[in-house]
């Protein structure tokens, strides 16, 4: 197989196209609409980064036209759109990676070779910390979409609201509609080490318990501070969200997790575009022929282009990417609703909760359904 190459590019946003055209340079098809682009044959990949609330249509029809699929974290917008791509990257035997690149880095490596193998006893809890999201007033008019912006295209699968600059390139992560804030942001990359860690990619809790704060504008939606607390069973562990929480005394970071053990504890920072990191007890520890082998990953882009070779899984699988994004939209559910939340992580529904059921999906909007 020739090394990969970018052949097309699609924005709905002409401005931003042609500066991505521009800094991929050389000859390159660009589209507008994505349905074209994945008509197009030359194509064998995708990466989607697109807004949150279209990653999971993009993925699915990506599958459905014979494309391999890396998509940007998040994975999902809701439980039943995750449990969708799942079935699509299955059923089309597709190869997905979800880009939660932490895991395919060393620290991250470092630290579940660590855990695993026993240093620190049995995880009984994972304390996850990061900064509150931004407050104040947000306040600034509705106006008509800028000339080179297809809003209608924007918004796809969202429900409609009024044009507003404050609400799409990069701050849509601070609507539930759009992103979700800081807890699917950078929540979807911290709690993917986790999962990894905790041995936790087809599983998921079974309560979910939250507070937190609103922003103060009505412009925005998403938690400014937050803490979540999931109880997981068989094995027995709590992970908690904490925004902000208690950083740790270990390494300096604006946020990571704490592993608590009945041993001991472990500290990995970041999870993102940031260099994880751990202590140096991890990166010094050497494991023994009896211990339990853990895959290295090369790289997370790396890793996705060998298994659309090979055709194996890759790291963050769509499974893995679901049940990281999970844990996203369940705490958010948790938040909004205000009560301790029971969750079957099998069936994948609440307990005696047809509210909360009722906010596992949505309905779409226009042709934009699954």
């Amino acid at each position: 197989m020739t090394p990969a190459k970018s052949v097309a590019l699609c924005d709905v946003d002409t401005g931003r196209l042609d500066a991505a055209a521009t800094l991929v340079g050389g000859p390159v098809k660009t589209y507008r609409d994505f349905r074209k682009l994945l008509e197009d044959k030359d194509v064998d990949a995708v990466v989607i980064a697109s807004p949150d609330h279209w990653h999971a249509i993009q993925t699915i029809q990506s599958c459905q036209a014979g494309k391999d699929v890396y998509c940007e974290k998040p994975a999902s917008n809701t439980i039943e759109e995750g449990r969708a791509m799942v079935e699509a990257q299955d059923r089309y035997a597709r190869v997905v990676q979800i880009g939660s690149q932490g895991r395919s880095q060393l620290a991250a490596w470092q630290a579940k070779n660590y855990i695993v193998n026993g240093q620190i006893g049995r995880v009984k809890e994972v304390l996850c910390w990061h900064y509150a999201s931004p407050d104040g007033d947000w306040s600034t008019p509705n106006e008509a979409p800028p000339p080179e912006l297809d809003y209608d295209m924007w918004l796809g699968p969202a429900r409609y609201m009024p044009y507003n600059k404050k609400r799409t390139h990069g701050t849509f992560r601070w609507l539930i509609d759009f992103g979700g804030g800081q807890i699917r942001d950078r929540g979807a990359h911290i709690m993917s080490i986790a999962n990894w860690v905790m041995d936790c990619d087809g599983t998921g809790p079974v309560s979910i318990d939250g507070s937190g704060d609103p922003p103060k504008d009505g412009l925005y939606d998403a938690a400014v501070t937050m803490r979540i607390v999931y109880e997981f069973k068989n094995p027995d562990w709590t992970l908690v969200w904490a925004q902000p929480g208690e950083t740790s005394k270990e390494l300096d970071a604006r946020y990571g997790a704490v592993y608590h053990g009945e041993r001991g504890r472990l500290t990995v920072t970041y999870g993102d575009g940031q260099p994880t990191n751990t202590e140096q007890k991890a990166k010094e520890y050497k494991a023994t022929i009896e211990d339990r082998k853990i895959f290295r990953s090369p790289g997370h882009m790396e890793n996705f282009l060998d298994c659309v070779k090979t055709r194996e899984k890759p790291i963050m699988h769509m499974e893995a990417g679901h049940r990281v994004s999970s844990l996203c939209i369940l705490g958010n559910l948790a938040f909004q609703l205000r009560r301790k939340l029971e969750w079957d992580p099998v069936a994948e529904r609440f307990r005696n909760d047809d509210e909360a059921n009722r906010m596992l999906s949505r309905p779409g909007r226009g042709v934009w359904h699954l």
